[in-house]
């Protein structure tokens, strides 16, 4: 019985894949798009890992409810469009 030397490593999909600082540096739009789509990138100085390039968690948007300011109180007067005064017509020049 022959011992194996180098035990087999499995190849882990969820491990990231490093690349060096000039590397990144130029191929920087494409590790964006690969990180996009679910990939880790590991950056490394000096073969020494540095930084990693993850995806941003998209946040779920609340919607808005009509009819309602920051403080939530919405107040329009009942002469809201009756026309102006005169004098107030003649202070905007009109």
């Amino acid at each position: 019985m022959v011992a194996n030397p180098m035990p087999q490593m499995k190849e882990d999909a969820a491990a990231p894949t490093q690349v060096n600082i000039y590397e990144a540096k130029t191929q920087l739009s494409s590790l964006v798009e690969r990180v996009a789509k679910g990939e880790e990138i590991v950056i490394a100085k000096a073969g020494k890992p540095a930084a990693k390039l993850v995806a941003l968690e998209a946040k779920a948007k609340v919607p808005r409810k009509p009819g309602k300011n920051l403080l939530g109180i919405t107040f329009i007067a009942g002469d809201f469009d009756a026309p102006l005064s005169e004098d107030v017509l003649q202070d905007f020049g009109l």
